[in-house]
């Protein structure tokens, strides 16, 4: 029997933790109640497709039920947590000592926090400066909005500041708002900036297996052929275009386990509410384990 159960699918090491569940990021109306986050959490977490499970996402001030819920639960195995600073830098120390006082629920493996369109080097030793060692600092540069190509590159500039710093850098792939999805080629730049800094990054608001134009979603698959073409120098564009399953499967399916590193080495996690995202289409993609 594996962590994930008796008949767990073998999870390939392309998706291996993959996922992370943001759903407690969600505007607080209409979305479901951290009980119900946390016992779907924990059921994903040890089911048949939990191998591709990641981080559960919290918001700084939603720690406390956050904790109060997993204690009634009583996992069989502390949740991996990524913090989300949405109450200001002031506010992770006490955090911190919160989840360190609770090292059966909770195990620390990243803190995350938005970063303004001018992040520098002082900025970030400040963020710095409250992530514990064996803790990742994720910081996302706000994306600016419209098609302004010179606050497009400064924010771009910001993501590269981030990488060079040692944090890694965040893009949001979508969410409540059509402004929240960013064009093909802000995605394209923004994966080029992380590949040659040998950076790893996370997104959030992946819901889509493959791309899909209407209403327009980037994909998992199509992000992580993206990756890999890169690193490789190939066309990165036209792979966050398709909408060719089969050829993406394919093109995946025949990358050495040293591509695959290098894939997961950037790319470290999409976050996602995992309902919306189909783990039984992912497993049956039939990718080597």
């Amino acid at each position: 029997m594996t962590e994930a159960g008796a008949d767990a699918w073998a999870i390939p090491p392309l998706f291996s933790r993959l996922v992370d569940d943001t759903s407690l990021l969600s505007p607080r109306a209409g979305a479901p109640g951290v009980d119900a986050v946390v016992a779907r959490h924990l059921e994903a977490r040890d089911g048949r497709h939990g191998g591709l499970v990641g981080h559960l996402a919290c918001p700084v001030s939603r720690l406390p039920a956050l904790v109060t819920e997993l204690a009634r639960a009583a996992p069989a195995r502390p949740v991996d947590l990524s913090l989300v600073v949405d109450t200001g830098l002031g506010a992770v120390p006490k955090a911190l000592s919160t989840v360190f006082s609770r090292t059966s629920l909770l195990a620390p493996r990243t803190i995350e926090t938005a970063a303004p369109p001018d992040v520098d080097a002082v900025w970030l030793e400040r963020v710095s400066e409250f992530v514990p060692e064996d803790v990742v600092a994720v910081v996302e540069p706000r994306r600016p909005l419209g098609d302004d190509q010179e606050l497009i590159g400064a924010w771009l500039e910001a993501v590269r500041r981030v990488a060079e710093h040692g944090c890694a850098p965040k893009l949001r792939c979508g969410g409540p708002r059509p402004s929240d999805v960013p064009s093909v080629e802000q995605v394209e730049r923004f994966v080029r900036i992380t590949a040659e800094s040998g950076r790893g990054f996370t997104t959030s608001g992946l819901r889509q297996v493959v791309h899909s134009a209407e209403p327009d979603q980037h994909g998992v698959l199509n992000l992580l052929v993206a990756v890999a073409r890169a690193i490789a120098g190939g066309d990165v564009v036209e792979a966050l275009r398709s909408t060719d399953k089969a050829a993406l499967v394919a093109e995946l399916g025949g990358l050495s386990p040293e591509a695959v590193g290098g894939v997961r080495g950037r790319l470290a996690r999409c976050g996602a509410d995992p309902g919306p995202l189909p783990a039984d289409e992912l497993a049956g993609l039939g990718l080597p384990a």
